[in-house]
């Protein structure tokens, strides 16, 4: 009798500094799915400017597996660990590794930025980002919109035109967890 099983999850895989490339192609040999988001840097080399691509999660590769059979990932030159609580690894939210998918495939300049936890959340309302939800911020007199990777605690930045989005609405549920008080002091309640 067929078992129905789910679709293997997404999960961050640590890796050694620089081997990021290398290691994916690694995965991707062995037939998994992998991900590895870059961007472009304008770089000196020996007197001229030239375009490099570096990982825009430096130190890290999306995977996807079934965690219960990790032991080909695990042994795979260059991965360190799957990124876990304890020694159970833990999926990435499907809707934030979308979001960088998106924000990759858009060919929009883009570039690794700090995460952060409190700010104001914006939906894009136009063009080929339309529907993706961040964090609106503003950079040296321009908009960015901010999507994290909430596991990894790091995010990417992205130029946008402010008129293209729209904030999400108050009404809206908050996610259920822990709220820091410097959080409720920020908004104005004690």
């Amino acid at each position: 009798m067929p078992t129905h099983t789910e679709p293997d999850k997404w999960f961050a895989l640590q890796v050694r500094t620089r081997w990021e490339s290398s290691t994916e192609s690694l995965l991707a040999g062995k037939g998994f799915e992998t991900f590895l988001p870059k961007y472009m840097n304008r770089v000196r080399r020996n007197g001229r400017m030239k375009d490099v691509q570096f990982p825009l999660f430096p130190g890290y590769v999306f995977c996807r597996f079934d965690p219960q059979d990790r032991l080909p990932i695990l042994v795979t030159p260059g991965v360190i660990s799957v990124v876990s609580r304890g020694r159970l690894p833990i999926p990435l939210e499907d809707a934030e590794l979308a979001a960088v998918q998106t924000i990759v495939q858009s060919n929009l300049p883009v570039q690794p930025w700090p995460y952060l936890e409190i700010g104001e959340r914006v939906r894009i309302q136009e063009d080929a980002l339309s529907g993706l939800e961040g964090i609106l911020i503003s950079f040296k007199g321009t908009h960015r919109i901010v999507v994290s990777v909430t596991l990894l605690r790091r995010s990417v930045s992205l130029e946008i035109d402010r008129a293209r989005i729209v904030p999400l609405s108050p009404s809206r549920a908050p996610r259920v967890g822990f709220v820091p008080a410097h959080a409720l002091l920020n908004q104005g309640l004690k």
